[in-house]
């Protein structure tokens, strides 16, 4: 990439980000993710208009200024109550608003939304148009490139013909069918083949499109050999989540052309420490923040000891961020002796 950073709060410039993921992409995990990357595009877990229009759950939307760039996804399938939630979001602070249009689950699908409106292009074009018109952020749709019997060459070019007519300009595509019927949540994310050609044919099909691939990327030489290759963004998933430091720590410099040193999980976990002291002076627990931290050291020294003190420590009544401080400790204890110095902490 050019070596002219290309930061940080443009979201015209979604070159990569991390994908909405239940349970998982909550705001300390968020939190975790841009002390690893200025730049990379984050986003909320999926949360559903109806919460926030008829249940009032406006603790949903709750996140700290510092996670920004982050994106709020939306659940839905009702016009009106997805304009409403989509303004609420804006009023949150959200820079851009995400209708979920590739979620698989039983749940989403009683719902009428996620996946299933791959089914219905002509409404999810509606509840597009009612959200643009509703608020002032950028209204983007995440799909898959079709469900259960469909054929993707037809209907994933018209679904972009239609929801696009409707105003939205920027699509991520998960490269992979959609089985409602015979397949978990869990194997809808590995058992339906990739087809990342027809993601970059659909870019050659809508170049005036803002188009990012999802699914089975793995690696930052992946993510740039996509965007050498013409694609807009990539979106990347449970890799950032599980081994976060080999696909954050050098995003920025890579993908984004900043021109400063490579972020480290060390330096990380020392800015998360006063993070969980706030968190834990309000009330909250030490697991709810480090079960985020889990993969951090992923395929280094210690990383097995790393795991073990905050997976025993942190359920602890009581716990605190001296049990972070500690498990740091050895995994710098494993770390190259010419390491320690710059990996100690303070």
């Amino acid at each position: 990439m050019a070596d002219k950073d290309k930061t940080s709060n443009n979201f015209n410039m979604p070159l990569l980000a991390v994908a909405p993921m239940m349970d998982w992409t909550d705001r300390h995990c968020r939190y975790l993710h841009r002390l690893l990357s200025r730049h990379a595009l984050l986003y909320t877990e999926m949360v559903t208009a109806p919460a926030l229009v008829r249940g009032g759950a406006l603790h949903l939307l709750e996140h700290s200024p510092e996670e920004h760039p982050v994106a709020l996804q939306l659940g839905g399938s009702d016009p009106g109550e997805l304009a409403q939630a989509a303004r609420l979001g804006a009023e949150a602070g959200y820079g851009e608003i995400n209708l979920n249009c590739g979620c698989p689950s039983d749940r989403v699908q009683s719902g009428t939304f996620g996946a299933v409106l791959m089914k219905s292009p002509e409404r999810v074009a509606e509840c597009c148009a009612a959200m643009i018109a509703a608020q002032p952020r950028e209204v983007t749709v995440k799909c898959r490139i079709g469900v259960d019997d469909q054929s993707p060459e037809e209907i994933l070019p018209d679904f972009l013909q239609k929801v696009s007519a409707a105003g939205v300009t920027r699509f991520i595509i998960h490269a992979r069918m959609a089985w409602l019927d015979g397949l978990s949540p869990k194997q809808n994310r590995d058992i339906p083949p990739l087809n990342h050609a027809l993601v970059m044919e659909m870019k050659r099909r809508f170049p005036a499109l803002h188009l990012s691939v999802n699914g089975g990327i793995t690696t930052l030489d992946q993510v740039v050999a996509f965007l050498a290759a013409g694609i807009d963004g990539v979106m990347v998933g449970r890799a950032a989540y599980h081994q976060p430091a080999d696909l954050l720590c050098a995003v920025d410099r890579r993908i984004f052309g900043a021109a400063r040193a490579d972020s480290t999980p060390e330096a990380a976990v020392r800015a998360m420490l006063p993070y969980i002291e706030r968190h834990l002076a309000r009330g909250g627990r030490l697991h709810q923040i480090t079960r985020h931290m889990l993969g951090l050291f992923a395929g280094r020294p210690g990383a097995r000891a790393w795991r073990r003190a905050l997976s025993e420590g942190a359920t602890v009544r009581g716990a605190g961020p001296e049990i972070v401080a500690a498990a740091l400790a050895q995994v710098c204890s494993h770390a190259p002796d010419q390491m320690r110095e710059a990996t100690a902490l303070p």
